[in-house]
């Protein structure tokens, strides 16, 4: 069964609309869901210290250690879905703190002799859904960062990014940003993912 995990770096639970939109999407993929609410897990910057014990315990090769327990989730999952407001144009904090988590060479990537990332991660398909109070444009710094990140060192082949901008801006119609987004959802949804329509 196809393993989705679904990482929310939204801190507003009841009132975001990056979460609503995160959520359209799940109700169209099929497959074994694992849920982390980032603001409830216990994430860190790398400190001294943390990058010591990192750097111990990949010389000794033990990759089951519990500091690489996010990289190994994320590594054996066959799709990703992040949702993470557009903040600072980039995404919160607590998102850059988990995907430093994930960042393991000989888990999430390996290098070749020539310093190469080689991408290690099981999945095929990473989708990552933002939400704007105003603009985007292209200036989506934080899906760019993402996007790199997952497609040249963890070997994930297609990402995309769902946005939906101009929330707060006046005179907006908010339901209908938020339909429209949905559509263009559906529309990039390859049929291999999508739900059977209802008889």
């Amino acid at each position: 069964m196809e393993q989705i995990l679904f990482l929310n770096a939204c801190a507003r639970e009841d009132s975001s609309c990056t979460l609503w939109l995160a959520r359209q999407l799940l109700d169209r993929l099929e497959g074994q869901l694992t849920q982390l609410d980032l603001y409830q897990e216990p994430l860190a910057p790398l400190d001294r210290d943390g990058l010591e014990e990192r750097s111990q315990l990949l010389a000794l090769g033990d990759l089951a250690a519990p500091q690489f327990r996010y990289a190994r989730q994320f590594a054996g999952a066959d799709t990703v879905v992040i949702a993470a407001p557009y903040w600072d144009l980039t995404f919160p904090a607590v998102l850059r703190l988990y995907l430093e988590q994930v960042s393991v060479a000989g888990i999430a990537f390996r290098y070749t002799h020539l310093g190469r990332p080689i991408g290690l991660c099981r999945a095929r398909r990473l989708y990552y859904v933002t939400t704007a109070g105003g603009p985007i444009g292209a200036r989506n710094l934080g899906f760019q960062y993402v996007q790199e990140l997952a497609g040249s060192f963890f070997g994930i082949p297609r990402l995309t990014c769902f946005s939906a901008e101009k929330l707060d801006m006046l005179d907006t119609d908010v339901p209908a940003i938020l339909q429209q987004a949905v559509a263009e959802m559906e529309k990039a949804l390859p049929p291999a993912v999508k739900r059977p329509q209802a008889p």
